[in-house]
This record gives C-alpha cells, sequence and structure tokens, in this order.
C-alpha cells in the first residue's frame, strides 16, 4: 500500500470528521445541515494540517536525508544514480534501509581495513625477519675475516662461502618479493602456448632426483600410458609452479615416501594434482599456507630452506591462467595439491582417473 503524504493525511482527516460527527450527533438540537457542515470543516481542515504536518515537517525532510545518504553511496560506492526519488513509498522505511546497508557496508570496509592492517604488521615482521638472518649471518662472517681471520686460509675461504651463501639466499627472497609483487600488480603477463605438461613434470623429476635420492623419495607420473598431455598455459611459469609444488612434497613428505603427480582428465580441462604421503597439513593452516611467509612448522621450513614465498608465488600463477588452486589434506595421510589448465586446442583426448576425496580448502 503507498504511504504517500496525500494518502495518510486523506486517512486521518476522514477519521477525525467522523469522529468529530459521531460525537456531535449526541448533542441536542444539532440538525443534518450543521452535521454536514461539520463534517466537511473537520475533513477539510484536518486534510490540510495532516498534509502540511507530514509533507513538509517529515517527508521533505526525511527525503533530504535521503538524497544525502544517497549521494554518499554513489560517491562511495560508484552506483548508478537515480533519476528521481521515489516519493510513493514510506520513506522512513527507505532511509532506515539505506541507513543499514550503508553502515553494513561501511562496517565491511572496517573489518577488511583491519585485517590489511593486521596482514600489513605480520609482513612487515616476517620481510623483517627473513631479511635478517641472512643479512647479520653474512655481515658476521665478514667482520670475523676483518678482525683478523683473514690471515688463516681456510678460515678465510670457508667464511667466504658461507658469507656467499647467505648473501645468496637473500638474492632469491629479494627476486621473489619482486616476482609477487609484479603479479599482484599484473605486471607480468602471461605467455600462454601449447604445453606437454607430463613431459614438463618428467623434467622436474629429473632436477630434484638428488634431493628425492636424499629422502629416499620416489617420484612417479600417473596414469602410467599416458605419452603427453597438451595443455594452454606459459611454460617458464608452469614449470616454476611444479618445480615449487613437487620440491615441497619431497621436502615435507616422509623420509621414504612417495610423490605421485597425476592427471585427471575432463571435457575442457586437465586436472593436475601432485599427491604426497606424509604427515598432512593440519586444519587450521589449510587456509593460511599460501600466504606470504606462513610456515606451518617454522623450525622444520627454516631447517630445509626456502624464502616462504613459494606458495603464493604459485597461487598467484595459477590465477593468472584462470583457475584456482586448492589443498586437500589429512594428518598422516598425506597432502595434495591440486588444479586445472584448459586443454590444449585439437588434442586427442586421454582416459585418465579419478582423484580420490579428501578434506580440502580452495583458495581464490
Amino acid at each position: 500500500m503507498s504511504l504517500s503524504p496525500r494518502f495518510i493525511a486523506f486517512i486521518l482527516a476522514l477519521l477525525i470528521s467522523f469522529l468529530t460527527t459521531t460525537f456531535l450527533a449526541f448533542v441536542d438540537g444539532v440538525t443534518a445541515g450543521m452535521l454536514f457542515v461539520t463534517s466537511i470543516s473537520a475533513f477539510i481542515t484536518s486534510f490540510f494540517l495532516v498534509l502540511y504536518t507530514v509533507d513538509i515537517l517529515v517527508f521533505r525532510e526525511v527525503n533530504k536525508m535521503y538524497r544525502t545518504i544517497h549521494k554518499l553511496k554513489m560517491r562511495d560506492f560508484n552506483m548508478t544514480p537515480r533519476k528521481k526519488l521515489i516519493h510513493e513509498s514510506n520513506p522512513l522505511k527507505t532511509i532506515n534501509d539505506e541507513i543499514f546497508v550503508y553502515v553494513s557496508k561501511k562496517q565491511k570496509e572496517i573489518d577488511e581495513l583491519k585485517k590489511l592492517e593486521l596482514f600489513r604488521r605480520e609482513f612487515l615482521a616476517d620481510v623483517s625477519h627473513e631479511f635478517k638472518t641472512p643479512i647479520f649471518a653474512a655481515q658476521g662472517f665478514i667482520h670475523t675475516l676483518l678482525d683478523g681471520a683473514m690471515d688463516d686460509e681456510n678460515v678465510r675461504e670457508r667464511f667466504l662461502i658461507k658469507a656467499a651463501n647467505n648473501l645468496d639466499s637473500l638474492d632469491v627472497l629479494v627476486k621473489d618479493l619482486l616476482v609477487l609483487s609484479q603479479m599482484e600488480t599484473g605486471d607480468i603477463k602471461m605467455n600462454i602456448a601449447e604445453v606437454d605438461i607430463r613431459l614438463l613434470t618428467l623434467n622436474i623429476f629429473s632436477r630434484l632426483e638428488n634431493i628425492a635420492a636424499d629422502r629416499k623419495v620416489s617420484l612417479k607420473v600417473k596414469p602410467d600410458e599416458l605419452s603427453e598431455i597438451w595443455v594452454s598455459a606459459d611454460k617458464d611459469r608452469m614449470e616454476q609452479v611444479m618445480l615449487n609444488l613437487v620440491e615441497n612434497a619431497i621436502k615435507y613428505g616422509n623420509e621414504g615416501g612417495k610423490v605421485i603427480v597425476h592427471f585427471n582428465e575432463g571435457k575442457r580441462f586437465i586436472e593436475i594434482s601432485i599427491r604426497d604421503n606424509g604427515p598432512g597439513i593440519p586444519q587450521e593452516h589449510l587456509n593460511r599456507i599460501f600466504e606470504r611467509f606462513y610456515r606451518v612448522d617454522k623450525s622444520r621450513s627454516k631447517e630445509r630452506g626456502g624464502t616462504g614465498l613459494g606458495l603464493a608465488i604459485v597461487k598467484h600463477i595459477i590465477n593468472a591462467h584462470g583457475t584456482k588452486i586448492a589443498v586437500m589434506s589429512k594428518l598422516d595421510k598425506g597432502t595434495t595439491f591440486s588444479f586445472k589448465l584448459e586443454k590444449a586446442p585439437g588434442r586427442a583426448e586421454t582416459l585418465v582417473k579419478e582423484i580420490p576425496e579428501q578434506t580440502s580448502s580452495e583458495v581464490n
């Protein structure tokens, strides 16, 4: 029902006129003509009085407030301006709804700013810590040499090698930060082409065979009968993704375990999963492992190297290919990272098996 000022004034004036006429009818000596005149007078007077009160003192002021809020919304949220306000609806209800929506959005913005501030503080602390370790180590070795250890040839060579290794680690960290920053700002473009992802994976296995041999980890591609799997991807970036995921599976899986790269074919996409049979990742960490510098077990992660940026870079590369990466894990059962890539056009389809389901956490 429309609650315009005229409608409200009409209803109230009619009610006032009826009540006035009804009470007057009980007075002795009042004629029908007097009742009629009184009824009309009461109706007209009440109508204009209520109309003025509701329209001038309430509706117009409320509509001014609504216009102000509407302008704020258009400026804040880039909304398309309306041609006119809808006066037929109840402005009190409208402004209440508008204020609720506006406040809700502002609260979301405040919550997001708080999260960003927390992330900024954590990021600065992590960056400072990651930079401090190699810098202080290299600084210590060099100052030791300058303080007199340089005269000992064996000590000099050993300390210089250690200082160089720490500076190399610092160089890798800076490069990873630069790559991550460029991906987040969109400065790095993907060079999409046809890539044999199976051959790329086998090349990764060859590069990591020494690390795998040290931990007695077996590397395998499934299904066995596939000779080639063609996808549309940036070869260099996808090599970076597979190298990081397979190397992590070797380092953080069980010694003497296995790492399996499984290909599962759909109608348009190839699903790629990297699975290990290691200790798994606790559920509370699954949603954060793609954050920069986030480590599930900081002590073990430090021992096995890495900048702590690998999975963050992996996530951005996968997102740049128009898809998402998911992590699935069960304690003492292992962890699986999986993502999809679009099949290269014109290539023959191959039959592959399904991947068993586990508890998963998908990252956008």
